[in-house]
């Protein structure tokens, strides 16, 4: 996974030069494509991490009437709300020619 903790993706929302997200595929439409599946792929990971770091702090308890608040649980879950979103990283990796690509359907017409 890509190092999202020292990533320059923006926090907020920015203006992107359109020029430049199409520049590689010479398609918007593909190369929004793309991001979306690479942001679909670090949500992923994101999530994945998240939990496995709660777990470790998890309580368990039989009883459903008791619910206790976990510091450390917090703090996580804070950390990670306060990273770039997943689409925010795509469009970082992407811009920094981060992502692997490639057109199967000319692929096929070379064949």
């Amino acid at each position: 996974m890509a190092d999202i903790k020292n990533s320059e993706a923006p926090i907020s929302t920015t203006t992107i030069d359109k020029n430049k997200v199409d520049a590689p595929t010479n398609n918007i439409y593909e190369a929004i494509s793309i991001i979306a599946k690479r942001a679909n792929q670090i949500n992923g990971d994101i999530k994945k991490e998240l939990l496995e770091k709660l777990d470790e702090f998890a309580t368990y308890n039989d009883s459903l009437e008791e619910i206790f608040e976990n510091k450390e649980q917090i703090e996580v879950s804070k950390f990670y709300e306060k990273l770039p979103k997943p689409h925010s990283l795509a469009v970082q990796e992407w811009l920094e020619d981060k992502i692997y690509h490639r057109n199967t359907a000319d692929e096929a017409l070379e064949q």
